[in-house]
């Protein structure tokens, strides 16, 4: 086949296209603009009822199941972990300082005054109203109040003094972490200590470098005693109470002791204990912080939908209140994006999808792509108008209008809608939960604004050009106002943004020098944004997510000050009993396999005697003179004596999995099942200008190394698993990368495929997806140069960036398609004149709507801000200068369609028949006049109405000029 043939093909596959979606929705105009009524009601009744989708509602707030990928390593080694040892702790701190400008507090003022502190952390009860216990006892309830002894985590090992055999009731039984507890916790015995640093380094050498691990920079003298310190830490250990109810994780009652308690008391610190300067984190801190900035945010959700309501009602119609506003027609796109949201929630939730955290971004993104396709319909219904003045405009003319409207900006809201779900769509099938359900969500959102953008808005539309012409008012419709249409004013003119882009913007970059300087200027910013996209790093931003003012940044920074070696824990998982007595003596010395691993991958931290259960066993016996059991079962009792009878071994008593650890008489008769050995990795963070933020990619080396490492170490008889909480985050960091640049690619091959099947013309698809592949390259580039890394929510972002940036190109190369003529500069102007002003009207509704969140402190909405502001920015660069340019010199022939109306002697109009325009009028003379309600006086309007057809331009002439339409 030769490239004529070729060409002529594509030609007339383009117009076929062309010709059924423009006469799809005449048909569909002809419906809306006779019975917009019940187009109304069919829009609102369709919400309802996928809105019992409703009832199969979820929502997901467990990390592991929003952000991590699915079937994973990590995912295995957290099953196996948790088939032995249970997440079963909840993990609270305070890291304390000196107030004085001494910085020790290793002094008897500031341990004092730390003791008080703990003593009230100990005895102070809960809110009971927070942890209320319902007992099935006639009406009565049972109340329970908790203190920390009742909610601890027993394990032992919290004193370690053993002056003249002191202990001090339960709280040496839960397991707290301090140097406090040299001191057993009992104020007395360190209130008549003295010579406290005696008793720190009252320890051998090795458990004095143990204790050091929870002093913030000791100083040590030539002999290894610790002399003096700058800050320690005070770790609370819960018993974990954890409920999962409907995918989200809740524990009420620990929940109750850290917020009335442990917070309550840290935050009083300054007023309290005023020797003291404390830093501090509590399990629920992180959901209170980002929680508290994401709903705190949501208002800013409220001030951008009315931000965007003034705007529209500004732009689509007059200003002021009158003749020409369309503020009901603003609130009609509004309620159009409310509706669709409604509507694809209800099915969304249907179908299995969950909701989570950022799924609260939807109605930005709908906002902004439901508010692009009411300016399009609307501009396309004003032109169509032409000269035509509203007061002598018939329902069968404006049904006529309304037909040709949606024919002319149907096939452009549907190139847009289509590529905008397919890129949803695509996303949906992501590795990572969260991205994979957000997507679904907006997918189906979009196809229900398309459908009702069509329907329900232009429904509306009719209604309110119905009660201009009858000359009501807007708010309230029954009344008519006093002053009379201005006919000589009531014709359509072009706007000041027409005017804009056809006298001054498109002559600017049309001309020689504007397409060379235009040329040269996106070359150059291409070539960045190709530069900034290789750069562009993955970061681990955890810490972003918190607000800057929040108390947590204090214990991060602290953390990092005090305790610059504390990093990521990382266990060594021994599985087997059998195999753990074989090799009791090689785990006992499993220390030396971990050092020199810290200064290279995997990173791993020097070994400590406390973390390994079996070195400690080992220590016990030697100190008992005594050797190992001589055979598995005495092995086994002598393990369970040592960790159950023994102040030694209460330490290592979640170490140590048994068959049955439940029954405490059984406790020394078990088989061991499985043991771990506790370290971590050094602190992998780095310097981000004059941040210091976790390093995601030696994270990765760090658990990949890890692995390889304990892979080499197995054998058939000794098998050993990593495990750290950490890896399921990690696994995220490795994927991500791949994640985005495998949807941002099959987002644009989707856009060149959609684009095409939806205009028909290669070289079109071409263009419009050159326009768009150069616009989202150059948004990654400027998020390298904005700081934004690769993580959960610029990706989502991004994907975002896809559809928006499609709109503003997509919109520009159909309307140069229906300009019809054989000079290109002239087309792009045409098509710059006619849609210009709506797509730069839509961009900048969806750029104030979202400049509230500039001002966010959270996160998730100021990366979202930061990147809309990039695509808006670009994307209107991109359709309104750049593919312009590119359609005036590479540009396709038009449709025949565009041909077609462009000769005079033509008896065809576009691709609409005499037949349509006749089954418009038939349509109306068929109906029983629902539309035409009753007069002032309360009679009815009786007409007889003559719709004629002209031969010349199909134009349709209607003899009901004293027809009016008054109805509320």
């Amino acid at each position: 086949m030769s490239s004529s043939s070729l060409s002529c093909s594509a030609e007339n596959l383009g117009n076929a296209i062309e010709s059924g979606i423009a006469n799809a929705f005449y048909k569909v105009g002809t419906f809306v603009g006779t019975k917009p009524r019940i187009t109304i009601v069919i829009g609102i009744v369709l919400t309802v009822l996928c809105g019992g989708g409703f009832v199969n509602w979820s929502t997901e707030n467990r990390a592991n199941k929003l952000w991590v990928p699915q079937n994973t390593i990590a995912e295995k080694e957290t099953e196996m972990y948790q088939t032995y040892f249970d997440s079963n702790v909840r993990f609270n701190t305070l890291t304390v300082q000196a107030a004085s400008s001494s910085k020790n507090v290793l002094t008897k003022d500031v341990l004092l005054a730390a003791m008080d502190m703990h003593h009230a952390i100990e005895t102070t009860e809960s809110n009971t109203t927070e942890i209320k216990i319902s007992v099935d006892d006639g009406d009565d309830e049972k109340e329970e109040t908790n203190t920390f002894t009742t909610l601890c985590f027993r394990a032992g090992g919290a004193c370690k003094s053993t002056v003249n055999g002191a202990t001090r009731g339960d709280i040496c039984n839960c397991l707290v972490n301090s140097i406090l507890g040299q001191w057993n916790y009992d104020k007395e015995l360190l209130d008549a200590d003295e010579d406290i640093l005696a008793t720190i380094n009252s320890g051998k050498k090795e458990e004095n470098n143990e204790l050091g691990s929870g002093l913030g920079n000791p100083v040590f003298d030539e002999e290894g005693s610790v002399v003096s310190a700058e800050a320690f830490t005070m770790n609370y250990f819960l018993a974990d109470r954890l409920e999962i109810i409907g995918n989200r994780e809740q524990d009420p009652i620990n929940d109750a002791w850290e917020g009335d308690v442990f917070l309550k008391i840290a935050a009083s610190v300054p007023t309290s204990y005023p020797t003291l300067k404390v830093d501090y984190f509590a399990a629920r801190s992180f959901g209170d912080e980002f929680g508290t900035a994401i709903t705190g945010d949501l208002a800013l959700v409220n001030i951008s939908y009315v931000m965007a309501f003034l705007f529209l009602g500004a732009t689509m119609g007059r200003m002021l209140c009158g003749t020409g506003s369309r503020w009901t027609m603003a609130l009609a796109a509004l309620v159009t994006v409310l509706l669709s949201t409604a509507a694809g929630f209800g099915i969304s939730s249907l179908i299995g999808l969950f909701f989570g955290p950022v799924h609260s971004l939807l109605p930005f993104i709908l906002l902004g792509i439901g508010v692009d396709d009411a300016f399009v319909i609307v501009n396309a219904f004003n032109r169509e108008r032409k000269d035509t003045k509203r007061s002598s405009e018939s329902n069968t003319a404006l049904a006529t209008r309304t037909a040709r409207s949606l024919a002319r900006a149907g096939a452009s809201i549907t190139v847009t809608s289509a590529t905008d779900l397919v890129a949803f769509a695509i996303s949906s099938s992501s590795a990572l939960p969260a991205l994979a359900s957000f997507c679904g969500f907006a997918s189906i959102c979009i196809a229900f604004l398309w459908f009702f953008a069509a329907t329900f808005f232009s429904g509306c539309m009719v209604l309110d050009e119905r009660r201009q012409r009858d000359n009501r008012r807007e708010c309230l419709c029954c009344l008519t106002r006093k002053k009379e249409i201005d006919d000589e004013k009531d014709v359509f003119e072009e706007d000041f943004l027409s005017r804009y882009f056809r006298n001054y913007h498109a002559p600017a970059i049309l001309s020689k020098t504007g397409k060379l300087l235009v040329l040269t200027i996106f070359a150059a910013l291409f070539g960045y944004g190709v530069y900034g996209s290789i750069n562009l790093p993955v970061e681990d931003t955890e810490r972003a997510f918190i607000p800057a003012d929040s108390y947590l940044q204090d214990w991060i920074q602290s953390s990092d000050e005090y305790f610059p070696d504390g990093g990521i824990e990382l266990y060594f998982v021994f599985e087997n009993g059998t195999d753990i007595y074989n090799a009791r003596e090689e785990i006992a010395s499993f220390g030396w396999r971990l050092k020199g691993l810290s200064n290279a991958p995997p990173y791993i931290a020097e070994p400590t005697l406390e973390g390994n259960v079996m070195a400690g066993y080992w220590n016990y016996l030697q100190k008992q003179n005594e050797d190992w059991p001589i055979n598995e079962n005495e092995f086994f009792s002598a393990m369970g004596a040592f960790l159950w009878t023994t102040k030694a071994g209460e330490a290592y008593r979640t170490d140590v999995k048994f068959e049955d650890t439940d029954d405490a008489s059984n406790r020394l008769n078990s088989t061991i099942e499985a043991i771990r050995i506790k370290s971590e990795y050094i602190r992998l963070t780095k310097l981000n200008g004059n941040e210091i933020i976790d390093d995601a990619d030696r994270q990765i080396q760090a658990m990949d190394t890890t692995r390889e490492l304990v892979e080499s170490w197995n054998r058939d008889d000794l098998k050993i698993s990593p495990y750290s909480e950490k890896f399921l985050s990690i696994e995220g960091f490795k994927v991500i990368r791949k994640e985005l640049f495998l949807n941002v690619g099959l987002s644009i091959a989707a856009v060149a495929i959609i684009v095409f099947a939806t205009i028909g013309s290669v070289v079109a698809a071409l263009l419009i997806t050159v326009s768009v592949a150069f616009c989202l390259v150059e948004i990654l580039g400027f998020m390298y140069l904005l700081g934004i890394a690769i993580d959960s929510v610029s990706v989502i972002n991004i994907v975002l960036a896809v559809g928006l940036s499609v709109d503003y190109s997509a919109h520009i190369g159909h309307c140069f398609m229906t300009k019809g003529g054989d000079n290109k500069d002239k087309r792009a102007t045409e098509a710059l004149a006619d849609i210009g002003a709506a797509v730069l009207n839509g961009a900048t509704s969806t750029f104030l709507a979202v400049s509230v969140l500039l001002f966010s402190s959270s996160y998730v909405f100021s990366t979202l801000s930061k990147q809309f502001a990039l695509t808006v920015g670009l994307g209107i660069l991109h359709g309104l200068v750049l593919l312009p340019v590119l359609l005036s010199l590479l540009g396709p022939k038009p449709f025949d369609s565009a041909e077609k109306e462009n000769d005079p002697s033509n008896n065809n109009d576009g691709a609409y028949s005499s037949g349509d325009l006749a089954a418009v009028v038939k349509d109306f003379d068929d109906t029983s006049h629902d539309d035409i309600a009753e007069t002032g006086h309360g009679s009815a309007i009786s007409r007889e109405e003559d719709a004629v057809i002209e031969g010349k331009n199909n134009a349709v002439v209607v003899n009901d000029d004293d027809k009016k339409d008054v109805e509320c």
